[in-house]
């Protein structure tokens, strides 16, 4: 069984997650780079997956390590270390993403947004809602908070794909195009040496600089992660969060009339909705039995969030990814990850969907879909599963 599965359409998980909770739930695939692995599609195996230090990030750098791509990951980040150097890396920026530190951003967040209408409305409809809102908000709330010029989007936005790239990029292409951007995140961490800035790589210049709590290379990657990773995820899932609420207009209705709704909502958006089939790939450091299954020391391990957060075992009634904002479940889904490696920007995240769903709201009461959901596409060969556009007129 190849890995990543097949996708029907834009608004369907692969359905083989169904078969496999039921009947084998940690299967044996074939990975993208051509090595072998197990995916895991059970709540709660998944959960185990993503916290157990069995299943290792760290691991996935060694030379003879199976791998997800052609391509090796890149060492030193939040994605391919363990304890204790994980614990050391991500005390660094976690302090930026505190919930009172983002409660504190989202007076800005509005503005950037209510900017962003202001030129939707003006243009008229059909937009594409992508090029309109889903990715110049969250490429312009993580330029502010990095310290990154906004006028460079358009370059990292190539680099990035690169860096969530299955099969889209070649090797070739994925290296060159991650050793550009370390290039020039080297050249900003330079210029904001001898400037100092009062931003994110400022900060992470002055912990390198004065408290030596990491090296010149960690520096760079850290920015690059946070860069890629601040972004990506929610420019795709603003467009798919948005398109569940266009397909359901009785949802949109009551969330119009009832506010105080929203908060929750979300949630059950974040787990109708994932970013991606799997998280980042983990190698185990023992034979581990999961879900009735060995699986031998050395294997790559896929916990699949798309399929935990569709199981009926932990979400009562879930059938065919059913979008219900009311339900009580929802809070306890996985999309930000569990365990150590939970999602450093999950608040950020939430507050970026909820002022953007509310403001869609209040501004547009018209909102609708300009052409039939048959025609709209996800992006392909990707980790992070985005729509291509998202027409729509009000």
């Amino acid at each position: 069984m190849d890995y990543p599965f097949h996708r029907p359409s834009a608004v369907e998980v692969p359905p083989v997650y169904e078969e496999l909770r039921a009947t084998c739930p940690v299967a044996h695939v074939r990975l993208p780079s051509g090595d072998e692995g197990y995916v895991v599609t059970r709540y709660d195996d998944v959960r185990t997956v993503l916290a157990d230090a069995r299943f290792s990030r760290a691991a996935t750098i060694a030379p003879d390590a199976p791998q997800l791509t052609a391509t090796p990951p890149v060492p030193g980040s939040l994605f391919t270390t363990d304890a204790p150097e994980h614990t050391r890396l991500r005390r660094l920026v976690s302090r930026t993403f505190t919930a009172r530190r983002v409660q504190d951003m989202r007076p800005r967040i509005q503005e950037l947004t209510d900017g962003l209408l202001d030129e939707m409305e003006k243009a008229g409809g059909p937009v594409d809602l992508n090029t309109a809102l889903a990715f110049p908000l969250p490429v312009m709330v993580i330029c502010e908070l990095l310290g990154v010029p906004f006028e460079d989007r358009d370059r990292f936005r190539e680099w990035s794909d690169a860096f969530v790239s299955l099969t889209a990029h070649s090797p070739e292409e994925t290296t060159a195009q991650r050793q550009q951007m370390l290039g020039y995140l080297a050249e900003l961490v330079k210029r904001k040496r001898e400037e100092p800035t009062d931003d994110l790589i400022g900060a992470l210049v002055a912990a390198h600089d004065e408290e030596g709590s990491l090296n010149e290379y960690e520096l760079i990657v850290m920015a690059a992660t946070i860069l890629v990773a601040g972004h990506e995820t929610t420019v795709s899932m603003i467009g798919k969060c948005v398109l569940t609420l266009l397909r359901h207009p009785e949802h949109l209705a009551a969330l119009r009339e009832h506010p105080e709704m929203l908060d929750h909502a979300v949630e059950e958006l974040l787990r109708v909705n994932p970013i991606g089939d799997g998280g980042p790939l983990r190698i185990t450091l023992e034979d581990v039995e999961i879900g009735g299954t060995v699986i031998p020391q050395g294997s790559a391990v896929l916990a699949a969030v798309c399929s935990a957060n569709q199981d009926p075992e932990r979400f009562p009634g879930v059938r065919d990814n059913e979008f219900d904002p009311t339900r009580a479940e929802a809070v306890h889904h996985v999309a930000f990850g569990h365990g150590p490696h939970f999602c450093v920007g999950a608040s950020l995240a939430r507050a970026e969907l909820q002022i953007v769903i509310s403001s869609l709201l209040q501004r547009f009461p018209g909102l609708r879909l300009a052409e039939d959901v048959e025609s709209l596409e996800l992006t392909t060969g990707m980790m992070v599963h985005g729509l291509t556009r998202l027409p729509v007129t009000w």
